[in-house]
């Protein structure tokens, strides 16, 4: 579907995409939760990817080894635990356009996140503020207020919250420039994000980057939106850390292990960290010395060994997205999502507003929708979508975000998310 005039708003020809799509194989390699008889129209893997098929098997591989070797799994298992967070690392330096040094898979994205400051959050009183977009995800908030507080600064007035200069909320590169040249000389970090959760923006990781070092400020993106949906092109963007999760569009499971980059000009860094021996030189780990030698790149950031448990399910998923290929994924998206919102806008435009960017390189598989009406409507059309085995997600105050994802998602899940959406409207007229 390359133009408007291609579009046809009939399930037919939603069929007929399915049909021809080159990357409709990869569906059938995820579990889609039943409704009823029916397989559910599952649109929220912005919140939480379904389950691979093959991630139950290799799980039960390594609780199976642990049962056969015990600690000998360490060396003996079909993927033996010491060096098991290296099978994730090039399949997610190339998910993320990084360098394999670059990349480490640990922890969570808010210790991560709280990581990356201790070492490039390092304020003085002529630069300790930090710019954020407002309403920024509340962890992020949470975790920025209390580094500010740990230095002794005021968040009131250390956190510069970037505002929205668009329609329904969105950020022009234009108002980043203008933040940047007005408060530039007082910021000591930047950290915004890949893909704005509730709004569904994309933001130019690259071109922020080159304004934000311009005025002397660290650049760090929250990018628990954006792998897997986007490609990001960590390296690069010339961006000096980055963090995410895996439980979104990366389908490895509730409270999944999480990401982190931290460029290769820091691979080397004497900036201050939070040290622990799995970060220690990989040499001479095991001399169990007192003195703390970082390994260079982003494993020198880790901080225990690495949780086999959580990074089985990462690796599967990883190999898929290796075999599928985030270009021809994004691909996919721009003509899927740039679909579900021709199809609102031709069916359904006096019920929804979509609040996400209309350009399609400014937005990614998600998006953000606001119901036109009395203010329960927006709760009362989630929640019938829901009894109609529907499934996106709720945002306070008012927005619904769908997000159908290239890897399982199809033509016809967005038609009759739309369908299901003229119905209840049906209903209540």
């Amino acid at each position: 579907m390359s133009s408007m005039q291609e579009f046809q708003p009939g399930l037919e020809w939603a069929r007929a995409q399915d049909a021809a799509d080159e990357l409709a194989g990869f569906r059938s390699e995820f579990c889609i939760p039943p409704h009823g008889t029916d397989e559910q129209v599952y649109l929220c893997g912005n919140s939480l990817g379904l389950l691979p098929r093959a991630t139950r098997q290799a799980v039960l591989d390594e609780l199976d080894d642990w049962s056969t070797h015990a600690v000998e799994a360490h060396f003996r298992g079909r993927h033996p635990w010491m060096p098991y967070h290296s099978f994730v690392r090039e399949h997610l330096a190339a998910l993320v356009g990084a360098e394999p040094a670059e990349v480490v898979a640990m922890n969570s994205l808010t210790a991560n996140l709280h990581l990356m400051l201790v070492s490039f959050y390092r304020p003085t009183p002529e630069r300790h503020a930090i710019l954020l977009e407002k309403r920024a995800f509340p962890s992020d908030q949470y975790a920025l207020q209390s580094q500010v507080r740990l230095h002794g600064y005021d968040p009131a007035t250390a956190l510069i919250e970037l505002e929205g200069d668009e329609a329904e909320g969105t950020i022009s590169l234009d108002a980043v420039a203008r933040v940047l040249e007005q408060h530039g000389e007082r910021i000591a970090v930047v950290v915004l994000p890949g893909v704005q959760y509730l709004t569904g923006q994309v933001f130019d990781l690259k071109t922020i980057t080159a304004l934000a070092h311009a005025k002397g400020c660290i650049v760090g993106f929250d990018l628990a939106h954006a792998v897997g949906n986007v490609p990001v092109n960590l390296h690069d963007s010339g961006c000096d850390f980055a963090v995410w999760c895996h439980y979104k569009y990366c389908n490895s499971g509730p409270g999944a292990v999480a990401g982190c980059f931290v460029h290769a000009r820091h691979a080397h860094s004497e900036r201050p960290r939070l040290a622990g021996w799995w970060g220690h030189d990989q040499s001479t780990r095991f001399q169990m010395g007192p003195d703390f030698v970082p390994t260079p790149g982003a494993d020198g950031w880790q901080l225990s060994n690495p949780p086999i448990l959580a990074l089985a399910p990462l690796r599967v998923s990883l190999q898929i997205f290796a075999r599928a290929g985030i270009d021809r994924l994004r691909a996919k998206s721009l003509r899927l999502t740039g679909y579900l919102a021709q199809l609102i806008a031709h069916e359904v435009p006096q019920v929804l507003d979509v609040l996400t960017p209309t350009e399609p390189q400014r937005r990614g598989c998600q998006l953000s929708l606001r119901v036109k009406g009395p203010r329960d409507s927006g709760r009362a059309l989630y929640e019938y979508l829901g009894s109609r085995g529907v499934v996106g997600d709720w945002r306070e105050p008012d927005v619904i975000r769908v997000a159908p994802t290239a890897l399982y998602n199809r033509f016809e899940d967005a038609w009759r998310f739309v369908d299901t959406v003229k119905h209840w409207h049906a209903g209540r007229n």
